[in-house]
């Protein structure tokens, strides 16, 4: 854990649940809503959808970015065992490049909500986009992830989901470092994919993908 990493976590305070104590007090099944891969070069878009019992008490649970691995394992799998439903979705990279972000993306949630096994009667997404159009009766909240338990239980679950995923596909494409990068533009992933051009994980849309590719039929 970088030490920068490890000072946001120190300053940080545990996420509430005011909206979903609010909405769950009106007889609402609510569930928190979070993605992860947004930003990604290659690989899935994956979402997870958790309910809580309004009435458990929960310890440890942080937005997934502040946590290290070894924690981050550990809380998902605490998430599944303490919480009345878990779903997760997976839009994977074929019919991502067909669909296009926006689809994937509202996709992904679609699944995971659906994975729950239970209507939600309000969902809180993190962001401030309502990427379901409609399709749930839902509340947005900016930096969700920092504020409300049951969206920082889901960014939890979907990046441990996630990251299991990356690391079996990068024993399937070697040269990207999958299983340390997850996808994302780092400098070795950007030098991979200078040198070696895009793989069948890669978004083709991207545009640092989008070059790699211009460059390798250029030569």
């Amino acid at each position: 854990m970088s030490p920068t990493k490890r000072n946001q976590l120190r300053k940080s305070n545990a996420p509430g649940r005011i909206r979903e104590r609010h909405w769950s007090g009106t007889g609402a099944v609510v569930c928190g809503v979070d993605e992860v891969g947004r930003g990604a070069w290659a690989g899935p878009l994956v979402a997870a959808a958790v309910v809580l019992d309004p009435d458990s008490r929960l310890h440890g649970i942080r937005d997934s970015k502040l946590l290290p691995k070894k924690d981050r394992e550990r809380i998902a799998a605490y998430v599944r065992h303490r919480a009345v439903a878990v779903g997760v979705g997976t839009v994977d990279i074929g019919e991502f490049n067909e669909h296009g972000f926006s689809w994937a993306l509202r996709e992904a949630g679609r699944r995971a909500v659906e994975g729950l096994g239970v209507e939600p009667g309000r969902v809180l997404l993190d962001g401030h986009h309502d990427y379901f159009g409609g399709m749930y009766p839902c509340e947005t909240i900016i930096k969700g992830d920092l504020t409300e338990l049951c969206i920082a239980a889901a960014s939890v679950v979907a990046k441990v989901h996630r990251d299991g995923l990356m690391a079996e596909l990068a024993e399937e494409h070697p040269r990207y470092g999958f299983a340390s990068n997850v996808g994302y533009g780092t400098p070795d992933h950007r030098r991979a994919l200078q040198e070696h051009g895009p793989c069948a994980l890669h978004r083709t849309d991207w545009a640092p993908v989008a070059a790699a590719a211009q460059q390798r039929l250029a030569v």
